[in-house]
């Protein structure tokens, strides 16, 4: 099965009950349908677990996907569909990922408090509030400027005001603020930004869709050791936006 990180939704699984989940605001009249969709995840992670190697999903991004408003970080005429798990247009011809994949991808990096995480690919702001919840050095990188700005005012709107935001390249990464213990990237690369490598610490994770544009790609975990020897593993089939830039 592909997993759909820009395009078209993907069967549902059964719902099933979430331990421990909580969530930021009993009035929120979404609660519902994120609590559904939290069951829905915590599912498809058990459906998962011969090809990603997990059972399931951590509890700590479990609660940061109880926690974070997804409809927050979807233009209004959208909002209504906001926690269906599946990816829906931002404009400027970017989605916002899939839920399941971006608790995927934030499960896969294994980030502790007080890591330092790069993001590439900002989009609407969602991927980096999730990691926000996780720990508060998260950096992330926006090559479409309107993306960029719309994503950071969006990110401070809604409490996470120490996302650090930058309109520019993502291939190149963020050198000023290296090494990062992971780093996530959230469109589809032809290969490793030799970059990234660079900045990502011994011991960190990265994790990256490699293949073609508008293609399956391979979403792939990449692990530094700590004598710099890097290794790779194919998690899951999905299908990204391509990381685009001037290289």
């Amino acid at each position: 099965m592909t997993y759909f990180a820009g395009f078209i939704l993907l069967a549902g699984a059964m719902l099933l009950g979430v331990p421990g989940t909580t969530f930021a605001d009993a009035a929120d009249s979404y609660a519902v349908p994120r609590a559904r969709l939290v069951r829905e995840i915590a599912a498809m992670a058990a459906q998962d677990q011969a090809e990603t190697g997990k059972p399931s999903i951590s509890p700590r991004v479990m609660e940061s996907l109880a926690r974070v408003p997804r409809h927050k970080f979807v233009p209004v005429e959208h909002e209504q569909r906001a926690y269906e798990n599946r990816p829906l247009p931002i404009g400027y011809g970017q989605t916002i990922s899939q839920p399941y994949v971006v608790a995927l991808m934030t499960d896969l990096l294994q980030v502790k408090a007080g890591d330092r995480v790069l993001e590439i690919g900002t989009g609407s702001g969602y991927q980096a509030a999730m990691l926000a919840e996780l720990t508060e050095a998260v950096f992330t990188i926006e090559i479409i400027e309107p993306l960029a700005w719309r994503a950071d005012a969006t990110l401070k709107n809604q409490g996470y005001g120490k996302v650090q935001v930058k309109a520019a390249d993502g291939y190149y990464g963020w050198p000023e603020h290296a090494p990062f213990d992971a780093i996530v990237v959230t469109a589809a690369a032809s290969h490793v930004p030799p970059p990234l490598i660079q900045q990502l610490k011994p011991g960190g994770r990265m994790v990256i869709p490699l293949g073609s544009a508008f293609m399956t790609q391979q979403l792939m975990l990449v692990e530094k050791d700590g004598q710099g020897r890097v290794l790779t593993r194919e998690i899951l089939p999905v299908s990204f936006v391509p990381l685009t830039g001037k290289r």
